[in-house]
């Protein structure tokens, strides 16, 4: 099918757009990182501004790794991404797949219940005090138990089980199934797309976590990665007395951000194909 003129031109400009948007997002992080792997002295002659780094030096990410809080942190954001990831999954397919069900009594109860906490939450103040009644605080569950589900995963995750075949389930009710094998070896194999979707918005999540971590843990050996970057970060713009303090510190910087986003950026290329699959096959509906 041979182009029109008008089409090409349509093409050529979205093409453009699109690359000045892919330039535009690359651009920080090539950045970033340029700055965290360039001497400091490189950066000053260079006003800051480093994009092609004429030599290279690891100093930065050694130091982070060695003498600071850093490594701990990592640790403790992994477990956390790690064990809550799969608490969320698991809570959210059984919460979900029940609601997908038209037979379930008092459904729409329920469902009116799910979408109140999309619109209304019960406050900073009464869930830290649910938090301290539990015996959570100044620990890892904190991070990790306030947040066990996702109204607006749980809404996909129902809308996807909606979707598949009825006789399929008909079938395996014949065969003698009960709902947790239904559940088990037909609905989980067939939702891996939503599944992997849903599971990447929380481990993201995870990842990310700052304002738990602040509000639930005082004690420093439990703080997770985003709260370490935040104080390195502080440092930076604190007044120094010379330059030997801020040579350290401003490379620093640049290291402790691609660290905290460096494993999310190399697992998502994997997970792409099935986060954008998931997402049309599990869309709510209008």
């Amino acid at each position: 099918m041979v182009k029109s003129m008008d089409d090409r031109i349509a093409g050529l400009i979205v093409n453009v757009i699109l690359l000045l948007f892919g330039i535009a997002s690359v651009f920080p992080l090539l950045y970033v990182l340029s700055v965290s792997v360039t001497p400091f002295s490189e950066v000053l002659k260079n006003g800051g501004f480093i994009l092609i780094p004429k030599s290279i030096t690891f100093d930065a990410y050694r130091k982070l790794l060695m003498e600071s809080a850093m490594p701990r942190a990592f640790a403790v954001t992994v477990i956390v991404t790690v064990a809550g990831t799969l608490l969320n999954i698991a809570i959210t397919v059984l919460t979900a797949y029940p609601l997908s069900r038209k037979q379930l009594p008092g459904r729409s109860i329920f469902l009116l219940m799910v979408i109140f906490t999309l619109l209304f939450s019960g406050g900073m103040i009464p869930t830290y005090l649910v938090v301290k009644s539990l015996g959570l605080l100044n620990s890892i569950w904190s991070m990790i138990l306030p947040n066990l589900v996702w109204s607006f995963n749980v809404l996909i995750m129902k809308s996807f089980y909606e979707n598949l075949p009825e006789e399929l389930f008909e079938s395996a009710r014949i065969d003698g199934a009960k709902e947790f094998h239904i559940l088990w070896r037909l609905v989980v194999p067939l939702s891996v797309p939503v599944t992997l979707t849903v599971g990447l918005f929380y481990a993201v999540g995870h990842w990310n976590e700052y304002f738990q971590a602040i509000m639930y843990v005082t004690n420093r050996t439990l703080f997770p990665l985003q709260v370490i970057v935040r104080e390195i970060l502080i440092q930076t713009q604190q007044p120094l007395e010379n330059s030997e303090n801020i040579t350290p510190t401003a490379t620093m910087q640049m290291a402790s951000v691609i660290m905290a986003s460096l494993p999310i950026i190399i697992v998502y290329p994997f997970l792409q194909k099935h986060f954008t699959k998931g997402m049309l096959l599990g869309a709510v509906k209008g």
